[in-house]
């Protein structure tokens, strides 16, 4: 990065309430609900029974494995000292009624060590991680979708810049309190697509975004989804993770550059990877 480019590195929003099973207040309608918008999760982190921070996430599935994505500085980040031992997730748990919703919790470390995978690159830390997620302990009617390999860029995908692209997620948390529904805000790619940005393994879009929003999905329409993503026709090009700035910017005069930071997604395929049995069994 050069010096005179910096990043705003946490984007989370601040602490939110407890997440606790919710009493329906009117049955939902007939219409069916886009697939993306089951696809994210609404994150809070935790202190034991205090709440930390709010962010975004997304389930990414591979072969028969579950992960939830988000940024890594949700789960740790030590400029800020922010350090959470657990995190909830909003699940559905009713097929058909979408005012049903409950808090399913994760400890975010075990035996002193976390459950998280992240990982680096010749340009240092990358701002994604991922936990998997153990399918036995779900709600038994869980209702989500999932991203896969299947859906991310290809090399001979026409990706330019100035597409448009959505980000989903929970800006300072806001999302539909009844449905438990996050809400989408426009994008476009405004640096080259498959150059890392100044030598680091993301891209720029162009976004109004908020705290709140680290970890979501970054997508765009699939102009020609195949049998394996008909389901959820979107390719998934980056996870969200923060604003770029100017150092040096006069505060009063100029106003912030409105660029941010998406980590391109082809990392899940290394984060996903099998982990090698410790016990060597």
């Amino acid at each position: 990065m050069t010096p005179h480019a910096k990043v705003h590195a946490s984007k989370r929003q601040p602490p939110s309430a407890h997440f606790q099973e919710s009493t329906p207040m009117q049955q939902t309608t007939s219409k069916p609900t886009e697939p993306i918008l089951l696809a994210a999760a609404r994150i809070g982190t935790f202190d034991g029974q205090r709440a930390l921070t709010g962010a975004s996430g997304f389930f990414f599935e591979r072969e028969d494995r579950l992960f939830l994505v988000t940024s890594r500085h949700v789960l740790i980040d030590e400029p800020s000292q922010h350090f959470p031992d657990r995190i909830e997730i909003e699940l559905h748990i009713e097929p058909g009624n979408l005012t049903r919703s409950t808090g399913f919790s994760m400890l975010l470390y075990r035996e002193g060590k976390g459950v998280w995978r992240d990982g680096t690159d010749g340009g240092g830390e990358i701002d994604v991680a991922v936990i998997e997620i153990e399918r036995a302990a779900l709600p038994q009617a869980c209702v989500l979708r999932a991203f896969t390999p299947a859906h991310l860029a290809a090399a001979h995908d026409a990706i330019e810049v100035g597409d448009a692209l959505l980000v989903v997620g929970f800006p300072l948390g806001f999302h539909d309190l009844l449905h438990h529904l996050p809400v989408v805000r426009q994008a476009i790619i405004a640096s080259s697509y498959g150059l890392r940005f100044q030598g680091k393994g993301y891209f720029l879009t162009d976004a109004r975004t908020h705290r709140g929003t680290s970890g979501a999905p970054v997508l765009m329409r699939d102009p020609s989804p195949t049998t394996a993503t008909q389901a959820l026709p979107w390719k998934l090009l980056g996870v969200h993770s923060s604003r770029m700035d100017i150092a040096g910017r006069d505060q009063v005069q100029d106003e912030a550059l409105g660029l941010n930071c998406a980590w391109y997604a082809d990392i899940l395929l290394t984060l996903t990877e099998p982990q090698p049995d410790p016990t060597g069994d």
